[in-house]
């Protein structure tokens, strides 16, 4: 990683706020390549995480045996998160394979650290794209969550909350059935950012293109 990383690629991270101040500047193409590479190795996933160099810590997840992931190594790494892509990127690639996820997602979700409580909500996003079993019924509980969440102006919070309550309402018309409305209520909040969540997620939900998307997979699956 140090051989292959640029000043330019930093800067590039940091354009997209990504804080580089541990980070050797290579891309996550070269990343994933290297996870590819390495394939599953959870030992050597624990010494890229100690290492605390922002890339090492993103292929840390994603070669982690979730065989061997448990609510204290989460403990752990969650609370070294300074950055939005080194919580997405473990919340995507391990942290929502934990068995009782449901249940961590209320309890981060109500947790003050900014990183802690945007990965609760990043899960729920995760689950609803990854968890094709679950029915769109079981996303009921976490709207609350959502609403809840949704007067947090900290940009890396409201961002995870509008994310979850879109993935939500883009999983099947069950799911955007129960999303529209919260969507809709939160865009007409007084509060300034549960506005801005709300409004964004309804264009999203309302746009031509997911409502043709959603038709279209319930047609397949008829």
């Amino acid at each position: 990683m140090r051989e292959n990383g640029s000043d330019e690629n930093r800067i590039g991270m940091a354009r997209f706020g990504i804080v580089v101040d541990n980070a050797f500047g290579v891309s996550m193409v070269f990343v994933r390549d290297l996870a590819k590479k390495i394939g599953k190795d959870h030992d050597l996933a624990l010494e890229l995480w100690g290492s605390g160099k922002h890339e090492a810590r993103v292929l840390a997840p994603i070669i982690a045996d979730a065989k061997r992931l448990d609510l204290a190594l989460m403990e752990d790494w969650v609370k070294d998160f300074y950055s939005w892509d080194l919580c997405d990127q473990c919340c995507m690639n391990l942290f929502w394979k934990y068995p009782d996820v449901r249940n961590l997602i209320p309890r981060w979700c109500h947790r003050d650290e900014e990183f802690v409580r945007r990965a609760g909500f990043v899960l729920m996003a995760v689950l609803a794209v990854k968890d094709k079993k679950a029915s769109s019924d079981s996303f009921c509980p976490f709207l609350e969550l959502i609403e809840e969440g949704s007067c947090d102006s900290r940009n890396n919070v409201k961002k995870g909350v509008n994310w979850a309550l879109r993935q939500i309402g883009k999983r099947d018309l069950e799911g955007h059935a129960i999303a529209l409305p919260l969507a809709e209520r939160l865009a007409s909040s007084n509060d300034r950012t549960a506005r801005w969540i709300g409004k964004d997620a309804v264009r999203e939900l309302r746009s031509e293109q997911v409502m043709n998307r959603l038709k279209n997979k319930r047609t397949k699956a008829l």
